[in-house]
């Protein structure tokens, strides 16, 4: 059954807008109203973790069916510095993107850095993996620079520990979380409104109570959209699916909800059936400079012998310049030689698979029932390619 449902969010100035239109299930079809553009949601965020994803350019991400980018404040502050930035217009001319611009704060570089830093209840204060300088991130300063940057949505500074974690650590990170997601929202709401909407970040690990304690905490609190962080930290599949299904539904139903960095497609599935808005995940290209495919027949790892004389298409169904224009075989060819293009075209085709991924998610909720399966659930050449 579908229904529809109206409610916006405004935590400081209005300008962030979100609207559920229809459900099925406890799926969402939304719209997400920015200063730069409506997004439908649900919706993937392609990575451009230094303002660009790596071997595809922005026309070519608009043409896949991007709406919008998330970048990283950690890696932009460190390379280009959020003053200069400013200087040249703001984040979305420097980077010539005129859409919707979302930031993480850097809290995934907590876990993924955690050699290279010094956590406190002040901050994070880092050695930096590029130039070994000190890069200090504290919740104000991270507010600071997103409304310096101009983006649309801003993640609060966050500790995301890794897994295992014993959980008198886990509740002690939590406090920390929720103390630095309170100031940062301070900050917020004195500053000036550079930047459109403010999300928190559910974090907990993977022990039930505190990730509801979470919820509870960030729910009292007034942001525009709720994330849920800590996931893909070295917990099995079927863990981070129940870190979601415990927070996903609980989270404010006038909100956005965005799921950080997770994104198979079966996990956008999965995701999506509890009420999920929003995704992010470098898996589309990252994958790709390897020479593994998404496609609607499972995955294609083109580097294996079985593709040399192949004169298929990698994914007939797919509509990108990879799958219109060129075989198996050509592509196989191209990574076998080393070829930037092969990684160019792999890249395009996996992040315009996402996309159409989600666009048919999207579809699915308007007519009233979930998706089926995700495609690429049984790869045809995972056992082979094993073999060889």
């Amino acid at each position: 059954m579908v229904d529809q449902v109206e409610a916006e969010s405004s935590a400081r100035s209005g300008r962030l807008r979100f609207r559920v239109e229809r459900r099925s299930g406890l799926a969402r079809l939304g719209r997400l109203t920015t200063p730069h553009g409506v997004v439908e949601t649900p919706a993937f965020m392609p990575v451009g973790t230094l303002g660009a994803v790596k071997g595809m350019g922005h026309d070519r991400l608009l043409a896949s069916g991007a709406q919008l980018l998330m970048t990283n404040l950690f890696h932009l502050l460190e390379r280009v510095g959020a003053e200069r930035i400013a200087g040249l217009g703001g984040l979305h001319d420097f980077i010539g993107w005129d859409g919707p611009l979302a930031m993480d704060s850097g809290g995934y570089q907590v876990f993924s850095l955690a050699g290279l830093r010094r956590v406190s209840d002040g901050g994070v204060m880092f050695r930096s993996p590029h130039d070994g300088s000190r890069v200090e991130l504290t919740p104000e300063r991270v507010v600071k620079v997103q409304d310096l940057m101009g983006v649309d949505l801003a993640m609060v500074l966050d500790e995301c520990p890794p897994w295992p974690v014993e959980r008198e650590a886990a509740a002690e990170s939590l406090r920390r979380t929720t103390l630095w997601a309170r100031r940062s929202l301070d900050r917020w709401r004195a500053g000036a409104p550079g930047a459109a909407g403010l999300f928190g970040i559910v974090q907990g690990s993977f022990f039930e109570d505190l990730r509801l304690r979470s919820v509870a905490d960030l729910a009292a609190l007034p942001f525009d959209g709720y994330a849920i962080g800590g996931v893909s930290v070295g917990e099995d599949r079927d863990l981070g699916r129940q870190a979601v299904s415990w927070v996903a539904p609980a989270l404010p139903e006038d909100r956005p909800r965005y799921l950080m960095g997770l994104g198979t497609p079966e996990d956008i599935l999965h995701a999506v059936g509890l009420g999920v808005d929003l995704f992010d995940c470098v898996l589309p290209s990252r994958n790709a400079r390897h020479g593994t495919l998404f496609t609607s027949a499972g995955m294609v790892r083109i580097k294996t012998a079985r593709y040399r004389d192949d004169p298929r298409p990698p994914d007939a169904a797919c509509g990108c310049s990879l799958c219109r224009r060129h075989s198996r075989a050509f592509l196989h060819h191209l990574f076998r030689c080393g070829e930037i293009t092969g990684k160019v075209l792999a890249t395009e085709h996996n992040v315009r698979f996402f996309l159409d991924f989600i666009a048919g998610l999207r579809r699915e909720i308007a007519a009233g029932r979930l998706a089926g399966p995700a495609r690429g659930e049984q790869p045809e050449d995972t056992r082979e390619a094993e073999r060889r």
